[in-house]
């Protein structure tokens, strides 16, 4: 009759060797130390209005063709205190930004003739460190995706836009308001001189009447010489 005794032996050996290689507790202190280091992204006074995963690619004009710029996360994010909204992205691994200017008024997004999953755009953008005219172009896992992104942009673009007409009207307003009142003060400068000028011109008759009533009144004074 067969026995299961080798196979239980054989496994209180290897639970024993097992338990020979478990931690003792013992703690061993590091080589090197290293110390937290607070990292800062620039978006910390931004709060992110649109997250979504994507490819980007710019428009070379010298090799007439598209060529990837990096493929990571697309936000849109508003400037707690100005309200102003900025598209940025980040390559996923290596953070290295791969757009990033303001969405302004005029500003249009379209989707990419053929393809659903993508949209392109025109923006002057700061990611190398200065100011360049750039054509987009962003690709999406899900044509709902590149809706989202349209649809959030050109909101943004129209909000923009419709800032800029209510600082203009608000601008409009007041300068007629200060025309206005120059206007009014000129009209009463007006009004009060003819005024001084009708004071001015009673006190100079005066006075030539003085005179001559004292030129009058000098030869009787006087008398005839013998």
């Amino acid at each position: 009759m067969a026995t299961n005794e080798p196979e239980h032996e054989h496994r209180d050996e290897e639970e024993a060797g097992a338990n020979e290689d478990e931690d003792t507790g013992a703690q061993v202190a590091p080589i090197v130390r290293l110390e937290e280091v607070a990292v800062t992204t620039g978006e910390e006074d931004e709060d992110a209005v649109l997250d979504l995963k994507s490819k980007l690619y710019r428009f070379d004009k010298d090799a007439n063709q598209w060529k990837e710029r990096g493929a990571g996360t697309v936000k849109l994010l508003k400037h707690k205190n100005t309200g102003k909204i900025r598209l940025v992205m980040r390559q996923s691994k290596t953070l290295k930004i791969c757009a990033n200017h303001l969405v302004k008024s005029g500003m249009t997004v379209q989707e990419h003739v053929g393809n659903e999953k993508s949209c392109v755009w025109h923006a002057r953008d700061f990611a190398d460190g200065e100011l360049k005219d750039e054509l987009f172009c962003i690709r999406f896992a899900s044509i709902e995706n590149c809706k989202t992104f349209m649809q959030k942009f050109k909101e943004v673009a129209e909000s923009e836009e419709e800032k800029e007409e209510s600082k203009d009207a608000s601008d409009a307003a007041g300068l007629l308001e200060k025309l206005t009142v120059e206007e009014k003060k000129t009209e009463e400068k007006t009004e009060e001189k003819p005024v001084e000028k009708v004071k001015t011109e009673v006190e100079e008759t005066k006075k030539s009447e003085v005179e001559k009533a004292g030129e009058e009144k000098k030869p009787e004074e006087t008398g005839p010489s013998t």
